[in-house]
C-alpha cells in the first residue's frame, strides 16, 4: 500500500459514494487507475467492506453502552461469539486481554432495553460477571483513518 492507496481509503472512508472520477481529481489519477486500485484494496482486504455510517439515534438507538463481559467456566465460547454475531443490538464485540474476556459495544433504545439485553445474556449462561459503562456524548466516533492524525 503507498500513499495514494491511503488517500484513496481515506476519501472512501469520508463518503464511500464518492464517484471514481472525484477521488481521482483529488489524487491526480484517471477513474480507471483510482477503480483499479480500489479493487486491489477490496481483494487484498485492506478495504474490508463500503458502508454507511448510519446516526443509530435516528434509529430509535439513542443509548450507546459498552459492556465488560467475563465469561463462565462453563460457556461456550463459540456460542458466545455466535451469540454476539447474530445481534442487531452488538454494534462491535472485541475479545480482550486483562480480567475481561470481551467489550461489547451496544446501541439501545432504552435503559430497560439495555437490561433485557444483559439478561439475555445471563439466561444464556454467558457471563460470570459484567459492567455496563453509558455514554454520554462521544468526543470522537467514526471511521478508521490510518493515515489521518487527530489534532487537538
Amino acid at each position: 500500500m503507498d500513499e495514494l492507496d491511503r488517500k484513496i481509503s481515506n476519501l472512501l472512508a469520508e463518503d464511500a459514494r464518492r464517484s471514481l472520477s472525484d477521488i481521482g481529481a483529488a489524487v491526480g489519477l484517471s477513474a480507471s487507475a483510482v477503480n483499479e486500485r480500489i479493487r486491489r484494496l477490496a481483494a487484498s482486504g485492506a478495504i474490508r467492506k463500503f458502508t454507511v455510517d448510519a446516526d443509530p439515534a435516528a434509529f430509535g438507538k439513542p443509548i450507546l453502552a459498552f459492556v465488560w463481559i467475563a465469561l463462565a467456566a462453563e460457556a461456550d465460547e463459540a456460542g458466545f461469539r455466535a451469540f454476539a454475531r447474530s445481534q442487531a443490538t452488538i454494534a462491535e464485540c472485541h475479545h480482550v486481554t486483562g480480567p475481561w474476556s470481551y467489550i461489547v459495544k451496544v446501541h439501545v433504545g432504552s435503559l430497560p432495553e439495555l437490561e433485557a439485553f444483559l439478561s439475555e445474556l445471563k439466561a444464556a449462561r454467558f457471563i460470570a460477571r459484567s459492567e455496563t459503562v453509558i455514554a454520554l456524548s462521544s468526543v470522537v466516533d467514526g471511521p478508521f483513518d490510518p493515515t489521518e492524525p487527530r489534532h487537538v
